[in-house]
């Protein structure tokens, strides 16, 4: 039952006159308007920020906005564009085709006949464009007909097409930290035009900071939950009143995404942990949830290399295939070939060795510094280079028994070094074998 107190002001928003209004959500009302009111993202909209100083001059790149929900993608966008007051529009990657982009293309190049500031176009959930969505973009953006900012929760190395990506500038934002969402909060109690007229207490926080997660909107509607759930005469924000609003509205909760992360989390570790009944269940509160399912055959094709690895190389070709496949086939059924990939996974022996060895190897790399490639390894193109001794000595290895000679092919500095340690499955144990005979050829 709606609170009556929040009733009573929901009807003071109604005009008379009017036969039917609707109020925004409230994270709609208190969006921000300027930098001053912004909150969180210091490293880009701080007061030394560069980001902050080329939009106040005027000088707006296209950009990639790279972040997850609720940090502030949107919101910065309509910033950019209220202080740079440039002609603004916007698609949704969802709802949007090639067909929109072009007719928009078309408005901007009527529109730089008459202004010498060109518009912006933003495009939300860019990753969701395909490839030929976003090839209609790239004439635009290179001669300048457009800005392109664009808002994406997944990666853009691997959502947006290269060309078009190496003509914006990629800006992260992070999620928001407990300082954030505590000038949020009280912002929504004190400002709020319908929040500030009722009687609410905040008792406790720590409720609303892990069901948020760092997300201003999340937080946002939690919030509106319990002022719907709320008493009559006082509203009480505290753990206990926060987690039973949540139950009682779980299937709202879910079917928006707040447990994205959660949830996503339990999958991978139930397929890193072998466990193929606990994957499919999580699998399907994704797919039931609305969960974009590139997402998810992008996840398994993460694990499939950093959990699986050498164990059963094959397991990386096997969820490229599902990512190609469900890409190509949609839902429902991608449903059973997201399973299949999952099932596959979560039953495949484990092995990191392959993600340690390299961040080993990372982090060698940051210790010592760019050391000089051995001369007997290096590449001798010219003649000058084969007078330096470039390439003298090198050992074609084909050219010996086993197709093994003994050389160095490390820096001298750390020719000792290991970086790569087998796993302990069979796939590795013959690697294991491999080397071990190697290394007794060298020591006779």
């Amino acid at each position: 039952m709606i609170n009556p107190n929040l009733l009573k002001l929901l009807f003071l928003h109604f005009s008379c006159k009017q036969k039917q209004v609707i109020l925004k959500p409230l994270a709609e009302r208190l969006r921000p308007q300027s930098f001053e009111d912004y909150i969180g993202q210091e490293h880009l909209t701080g007061e030394n920020a560069v980001l902050k100083k080329m939009i106040e001059a005027g000088n707006i790149p296209s950009m990639i906005l790279w972040g997850p929900p609720g940090v502030g993608k949107t919101t910065l966008v309509h910033v950019i564009s209220k202080l740079t007051k440039r002609s603004f529009f916007s698609l949704s990657a969802i709802n949007s085709g090639v067909k929109d982009v072009r007719e928009i293309i078309e408005k901007a190049k009527k529109n730089n006949l008459f202004s010498k500031a060109n518009p912006i176009l933003f495009i939300d959930e860019i990753h969701r464009f395909s490839k030929a969505q976003q090839d209609s973009l790239l004439g635009a953006v290179e001669d300048g007909t457009i800005i392109l900012i664009g808002a994406t929760t997944e990666n853009p190395s691997f959502e947006v097409i290269s060309p078009l990506l190496s003509r914006c500038q990629v800006y992260i934002l992070k999620s928001l930290d407990e300082k954030d969402l505590d000038i949020l909060i009280e912002r929504a109690v004190k400002e709020d035009s319908v929040l500030k007229d009722l009687n609410i207490k905040i008792e406790e926080k720590e409720a609303l900071y892990r069901y948020s997660g760092g997300d201003a909107r999340k937080l946002y509607n939690l919030i509106e939950i319990v002022c719907n759930a709320g008493g009559k005469h006082e509203i009480v924000i505290n753990n206990q009143t926060v987690t039973e609003s949540l139950q009682e509205n779980l299937a709202f909760y879910d079917k928006n995404g707040e447990q994205h992360y959660d949830i996503i989390s339990a999958f991978i570790k139930s397929l890193r942990g072998s466990d193929p009944d606990a994957t499919v269940y999580w699998l399907a509160r994704m797919l039931e949830g609305g969960e974009d399912i590139l997402f998810i055959a992008r996840r398994m094709l993460i694990l499939a290399a950093e959990d699986i690895g050498l164990a059963n190389p094959n397991a990386v070709l096997i969820a490229n295939a599902c990512f190609d496949a469900v890409n190509k086939i949609g839902m429902p059924e991608a449903r059973i070939i997201l399973s299949e990939t999952a099932i596959y996974l979560a039953t495949s022996p484990k092995s990191n060795s392959a993600y340690v060895a390299i961040d080993n190897a990372i982090a060698k790399v940051k210790e010592t510094g760019d050391l000089p490639v051995p001369l007997h390894l290096r590449n001798a193109p010219s003649s000058l280079m084969k007078k330096l001794n470039y390439g003298k000595n090198y050992k074609y290895a084909h050219s010996f028994e086993k197709n093994y000679v003994e050389q160095q092919y490390l820096p001298d500095k750390i020719t000792k070094s290991v970086f790569y340690t087998p796993g302990n499955n069979s796939k590795e144990e013959s690697i294991k074998n491999s080397l071990e005979s190697i290394k007794n050829k060298k020591a006779t």
